[in-house]
């Protein structure tokens, strides 16, 4: 059973709901990266997403955009986020880390020393926004092989079909869009979105988490009264940017505290 496996497991036992956020390795500055894993975890997340800083994010807002914007100016590698992953695992070996990102660092990289080189810094899994899960079964099987977890997206716009592809080649959990647009957007339907899990979980009996556009304690409360996981990431961006960079940490452990108070309360 993998780490993301396990949490899920634990975390159902107890009745509770998955806390997954997202920052930007090497955002705002590379030596912070670390620091701000550490600290989302004692603010009670579950499940920490590590964004691989690429030049063409295209499923991302404006915030995150910057985000990527500002790690690139520190010419943070692929090889620089498996460090901080590998620094962040020498005193914590139960959180999950899942690496998101895009196809081309990892095809340049190659997928067989990608995944290699992600297993052995402590990698959990991997959400690549430009992977079709109709050409990824072979990358699924190599990353199940090494115990790594391939996580997909599915949207409201996907098909039946594609519902069924995503469940025959993920595994850990299943990354549900909120909405058409993309992250850092608003209004959330949680009557729509509650319509959609169901239709997903017909076919995909991963856990499910839900992510794009989720920014207080409120909604994410609401939307985990029909979902496994909620993922939280622009908004967290907008805090690290709009606090100084001293009290960056805090401010970040402070704010996803508020969140996991949502859940459980």
């Amino acid at each position: 059973m993998s780490r993301i496996q396990s949490t899920f497991s634990a975390l159902a036992a107890a009745n509770k709901k998955a806390l997954v956020t997202f920052i930007t390795a090497g955002d705002p500055a590379p030596d912070l990266t670390v620091p701000l894993l550490h600290a989302l975890v004692a603010g009670g997340v579950d499940i920490l997403e590590l964004g691989v800083p690429f030049s063409d994010p295209m499923a991302e807002g404006p915030v995150i955009q910057r985000a990527c914007e500002r790690a690139l100016k520190f010419n943070v590698s692929t090889r620089d986020v498996l460090g901080y992953v590998r620094e962040f695992r020498q005193t914590n070996t139960t959180t999950p880390v899942v690496l998101m990102g895009y196809a081309n660092p990892i095809e340049r990289f190659g997928v067989d020393a990608f995944i290699a080189a992600a297993k052995e810094a402590g990698v959990d899994g991997t959400i690549v926004v430009d992977y079709p899960p109709e050409e990824c079964e072979e990358f699924s099987q190599k990353m199940q092989a090494q115990g790594l977890d391939p996580i997909f997206l599915l949207a409201p716009t996907s098909t039946e079909e594609r519902i069924m592809q995503v469940a025959k080649v993920s595994s850990g959990f299943c990354y549900y869009v909120s909405l058409k647009g993309v992250t850092g957007a608003a209004n959330i339907d949680i009557v729509e979105v509650a319509a959609r899990i169901a239709a997903i979980r017909k076919h995909v009996k991963l856990p499910i988490g839900v992510g794009f556009g989720i920014r207080d304690g409120a909604t994410a409360k609401a939307v985990s009264e029909v979902a496994d996981a909620v993922v939280i990431g622009s908004r967290i961006i907008q805090e690290l940017e709009n606090t100084p960079r001293e009290r960056a940490v805090e401010a970040v452990q402070a704010f996803v505290a508020d969140i996991r108070k949502a859940l459980d309360a």
